[in-house]
Formats: structure tokens, C-alpha cells, sequence
């Protein structure tokens, strides 16, 4: 009998890529996607494989290092979350032309909600843009299972294959088979051929009619067989609604309609929505009267149909054309569907426990001790004035501060900053800018823009927070570290003031980001370099983050009651999750619960109210 398991679901499509002899692996970490990689890594060593398993500076590197690996007949994989994409969309639209030698699978992670992204994006309609296949599991066990005929389909027809697992699919926790490694180890072999892997704009022309004919013979595949993934669940009498469900949604609708007693709604799943089964759709279709169609987040499979007359689903406002299908809403939209009153929820117990336990929202924030609370402070004192640009991360929290003013993407923190330069210097205005990147987000894609403000003399601060990890996806290491993924690999740290140095910036300082007054100099130093000089200005704030656990001074604080005035500056302008107020005794006090003693905020008040405990006390 093999051994089961609970795995999430980012282990079990992990576990998969590994089953399926996966060689090359290579990602960007990236929440819904960041546990898979690590995972592999596990498993290859469990399994006593060869896997090589690495972190990559950006989704565009992880994509190319993976498909190099596929030129050369090895079966590669290569994950990132749905914005991670977007930074490898050119090697994404190329590599599709391609006439693979080896496998090459590509782990999207959407974020329907949104969770932790700036985009709702489908990825699936990445994949109809591109004109490669993806598949969109339901479940933990079902993306796992779809891995190794998704490498199997790659092969077949020497080309990328998608799979698209949504945020609920990559953190549930489901009891997975685990099977033994299945492919054989292929020896690196690559063929020097200019016509198949140069792409030329008259290979191009060659290989595109074959990519079209690639989707064809795809699509008849998904019309005819992989039942195992596409399939209908006819109702057990006459059906008063049909329902066509890809991804977790069709999970969700077929507990719903369990729980509900309902016999009477037919459902069809379509686990391979691109290139989409048309005749399996509109056989479906033609068998039911109404037939609403339920998918995350965009209209993928229904802008496949050719008509859409039947069908209830965004084109006409019976499914909303955002926001993440929850539970309860899927549950509103049958019920509309069926033209029914919304059946009461079976169990009501989580509302009561929520209501008992009194539990209160609030917005996310910095952690207790968090360099970077001290880094904004230090920013927001030298230059009070300043536009501040942001990037994604930790620090984007940086808003509760009121240190954020504007983040678009990936290493737009250090290109806005030119923008609004060069805006206000066409009208003839001086307008201090601190720009904040993380040290993870630099290497990512901070570096082409500084050598653009660089050559073009552009006059801002850019201020690197280096808290020596990728903290908001897990803590994964960076170059900055030099620490890979698997232990006994050694890898090479890159020194982030090199690096700027080499960008041609002439003004780089290091400060400890928890000495706020010595922050305060360097910056307003920084910024008079900018203007005098008329060049970008970088300042490194260096403290590791406190998930890591560092040793260092433990410095426990109180509200002196008597000094304290209830201005709220601490609580506005510091933000920490210790620092509280009394509403009652309008003064701020510390919650020792969520207190690390880091010390910095004396630097905060002032009235010189937060004060260090004495030994006595």
C-alpha cells in the first residue's frame, strides 16, 4: 500500500515535479507561490535525486534558467506567482515558439482577491496569449496529479505547459498519495540548430503556423480524452440549472450543492480550460437550458464559446467580473441562478466563535522591532517635505506611516522617482524624493533603474532597506546573503554597495537602520549631495530582520504616564504593534505582549515620555 500524507497544496504540486523527474528547478518566491520550491528541494533530497533547485533574482531569470535546461533535454520547471509573469513575459512569448527538447513546466500562482498582490490577473489568459496549454487544478491532490501529464503533454509536443493553481489550491491541506519517481534521468544533450532555437524574425515566421497547429492537435486531445480532469457530473434527475466550473470554484460549487441536498443541478469541470474543449462546452450546453459558468478571475473560458447565449457568467453581471468567488459568493450566485432564496448556512458555528471571541480587524503592519519602522522615521525627520516612492515588500506597510505615497511594481520604486524629477524640474522646482526598495526587490529589478538615473543625472535618494532576507514571502535568502536553498551548495554574496558603485553612484552610505538620529544626518546628507550634484544619492539601512532572530541589546521601554501629553505622534508617525493607546486615560502605554524590547522607539516622542525600565522596575 503507498504512504499518504497531509501536504498543502504547494507541496503536493512539488512532490509532483519531483515524481515526474524534474532536474532543473528555478523560482522567485512569492506569495501564493513560495512554499513550492523549497519543497522541491525536500523531496529531491528524500527521493535521493539530482534535482538542481535554486532561487533566481527575478521571474524572467528563474524562466529563462529553467527553458535552458529544457533546450538541453532536461525536464525543468519554473515557478513565480501571477505578477511574477508579467517580469517574464518576453521570454514567456518566445520561448512558446520553441521547438523544446525536454519538458519544461511553468507554476503560475494566482492571487484572486487580491491576498498579497497589485493584481487580480488570470494567468490562464496568459497562456491563450501565449498559445501554450494550461491546466487548472480543484484540488491539492488534482494539481499533483496534473503535473506529470503536463510534463508528458510538454514533451509530446516540445513546448511550455502552464499550470495554474489559484491561492486556495496552494494553501489547503489535503491527504496526497505518494508515488515513486516515474521518468528516467535524461543526460544533458544540446543540439546546436540556429532554425530551432535562434528566433529570428524569419524563423519566426516558420514557427508560428506550427504553434497554431501545436493548439489544434491540443485542443482535440482535451476534447477527446484527459477525463480524468475534464469531466460531468450529471444531475440525478431533471436539471433545473447547469453549471460549467474550472479550478477550486468547482470544488466549492460541489460542496455547496452537497450540503444543499440539490440532485438536481448537472455540472461539467473543466480542469484544462486553454485551449478550451469547445465541443465538450457546447454539448453541455446544448443539453440544459441555463447554464451558468463560474472561473477565477477573467472570462477565459467563456470568451472561448462561440455563443453565449445560455450562459450566466460575467459577459452578462451574473458572476462579478472581480473579486475572489468565495464560498459565499458562489453560494449567492446559484441561488440567483436557480431564481431561490439563499439556503441558510449549515453551520453557523465560525460566525458565533468570531462574535463570542470578539475578535477585532485591523490592518496589517510592520513587526515589533521591524528596521524598517525605523528606517521611515529617520526618512520622514530629514526630509518632512520629501515624495515617497515605494516598492513591494514588507516595507510597503510603510503606509501606516504615511511613508508610502505611491508603488506600482517590482523596482518602480527607483524609476518613479525619476518621473517626478524630471515633472517637477520642466517647471523649474526643486522637490526633495527618498525612494525605499528592499534589498531582495534591488537585485530584482531596482538595478536597471539607477543606472537610468545615473546616465540621465536624475536627483532623488534612494534609500536600500537591507534587513538581509526576503521577509514578506517566507524569509527566503537573497545575494545579498549568499545563502542558497539546500544546505552544502554554497553560494556567493553580492555586496549591495558594490553594486551601486558599479551603477556609477558616486554618494553610497551605510547606516545601522536602528540608530534614528544618525539616519537623520545621512539622509538630509544624501539629499544635499542630490540637489548639489544633480545625480541619485543611495543610503543603505542595514539591520536584519528580527524574524531571523538575531541576538542583540535588549532594551525594555514604558510609557512615563506623567511626560505623556497623548499627542498620538507615536502611534501615527511609528506605528508599532506595542506601542498602544488608552482611550480612556488618553496616554500611550506599551503592550509587553507584542513588545521586543529593540528599544528604538525612545528615539520617538517628542516629549520624552517613552523611557527605558530600570533594572529596579
Amino acid at each position: 500500500m503507498r504512504k499518504r500524507e497531509i501536504l498543502l497544496g504547494n507541496e503536493a504540486i512539488a512532490r509532483g515535479v519531483v515524481e515526474a523527474g524534474c532536474e532543473v528547478a528555478s523560482a522567485y518566491p512569492g506569495t501564493p507561490s513560495s512554499e513550492i520550491l523549497p519543497a522541491i528541494a525536500r523531496f529531491a533530497d528524500e527521493l535521493g535525486t539530482k534535482t538542481a533547485v535554486e532561487w533566481a533574482v527575478n521571474e524572467k531569470v528563474a524562466f529563462e534558467v529553467a527553458a535552458a535546461a529544457a533546450f538541453a533535454g532536461k525536464r525543468s520547471c519554473a515557478v513565480m506567482k501571477q505578477v511574477g509573469l508579467n517580469v517574464a513575459a518576453d521570454a514567456l512569448m518566445s520561448v512558446a515558439y520553441f521547438e523544446l527538447a525536454g519538458g519544461f513546466l511553468v507554476v503560475v500562482a494566482d492571487d484572486p482577491g487580491p491576498h498579497s498582490s497589485q493584481t487580480e490577473q488570470d494567468s490562464r489568459a496568459f497562456a491563450h496569449f501565449a498559445k501554450i496549454p494550461c491546466f487548472d487544478p480543484a484540488t491539492a491532490e488534482e494539481a499533483r496529479d496534473m503535473v506529470a501529464v503536463a510534463y508528458d503533454l510538454s514533451e509530446k509536443y516540445h513546448m511550455p505547459v502552464m499550470l495554474r493553481p489559484t491561492g486556495r489550491v496552494d494553501h489547503a491541506r489535503q491527504d496526497v498519495e505518494l508515488r515513486e519517481i516515474a521518468a528516467p534521468e535524461r543526460p544533458a544533450r544540446f543540439t546546436k540548430d540556429v532554425r530551432r532555437w535562434v528566433c529570428l524574425p524569419a524563423h519566426v515566421r516558420l514557427n508560428h503556423p506550427q504553434l497554431n497547429a501545436k493548439n489544434d492537435a491540443i485542443r482535440e486531445e482535451f476534447e477527446t480524452s484527459f477525463d480524468a480532469f475534464t469531466y460531468e457530473v450529471p444531475a440525478k434527475e431533471k436539471a433545473k440549472l447547469g453549471i460549467v466550473a474550472s479550478g477550486v470554484s468547482f470544488a466549492i460549487v460541489s460542496d455547496l450543492l452537497a450540503a444543499w441536498g440539490r440532485t438536481d443541478v448537472a455540472l461539467l469541470k473543466i480542469g484544462t480550460p486553454v485551449p478550451l474543449p469547445v465541443r465538450r462546452v457546447e454539448s453541455f450546453l446544448a443539453r440544459h437550458e441555463k447554464v451558468l459558468l463560474l472561473e477565477e478571475t477573467y472570462p477565459v473560458i467563456e470568451e472561448q464559446l462561440r455563443d453565449r447565449t445560455k450562459v450566466l457568467g460575467r459577459w452578462n453581471g451574473a458572476v462579478p467580473r472581480e473579486g475572489e468567488l468565495l464560498p459565499e459568493v458562489i453560494a449567492g450566485i446559484v441561488a440567483r441562478a436557480l431564481g431561490e432564496p439563499l439556503p441558510e448556512a449549515a453551520d453557523p458555528s465560525l460566525k458565533a466563535a468570531l462574535e463570542e471571541l470578539q475578535v477585532k480587524p485591523r490592518p496589517p503592519m510592520l513587526c515589533p522591532g521591524c528596521p524598517h519602522r525605523a528606517s521611515f522615521f529617520a526618512i520622514r525627520k530629514a526630509v518632512p517635505n520629501g515624495i515617497y516612492p515605494s516598492d513591494i515588500g514588507c516595507y510597503t506597510l510603510g503606509v501606516n506611516q504615511k511613508m508610502v505615497d505611491s508603488v506600482i511594481c517590482m523596482g518602480a520604486s527607483v524609476t518613479q522617482p525619476s518621473g517626478f524629477h524630471l515633472a517637477y524640474r520642466v517647471d523649474g522646482k526643486e522637490q526633495p524624493i527618498v525612494a525605499t526598495i528592499g534589498d531582495s526587490t534591488f537585485f530584482h529589478m531596482g538595478i536597471p533603474g539607477l543606472v537610468n538615473a545615473v546616465y540621465n543625472r536624475h536627483a532623488f535618494v534612494l534609500a536600500i532597506l537591507d534587513n538581509s532576507i526576503t521577509a514578506m514571502t517566507g524569509g527566503q535568502p537573497n545575494p545579498a546573503v549568499g545563502e542558497k536553498l539546500r544546505k552544502g551548495d554554497p553560494g556567493r554574496a553580492v555586496d549591495i554597495a558594490g553594486v551601486v558603485r558599479g551603477c556609477g553612484v558616486s554618494f553610497v552610505r551605510t547606516v545601522e537602520a536602528y540608530d534614528i538620529p544618525a539616519g537623520i544626518d545621512v539622509v538630509k546628507e544624501a539629499w544635499e549631495h542630490a540637489r548639489q550634484e544633480k545625480e541619485p544619492a543611495v543610503v543603505l539601512f542595514r539591520h536584519p530582520c528580527m524574524l531571523l532572530r538575531c541576538e542583540q541589546a535588549k532594551v525594555p521601554v514604558r510609557v512615563d504616564q506623567e511626560k505623556c501629553v497623548g499627542c498620538r505622534f507615536c502611534i501615527n508617525f511609528f506605528n508599532c504593534p506595542a506601542l498602544r493607546f488608552d482611550e480612556e486615560k488618553k496616554k500611550a502605554f506599551v503592550d509587553d505582549r507584542f513588545c521586543v524590547a529593540c528599544g528604538v522607539c525612545r528615539e520617538v516622542c517628542p516629549h520624552g515620555a517613552i523611557v527605558p525600565i530600570r533594572e529596579e522596575e
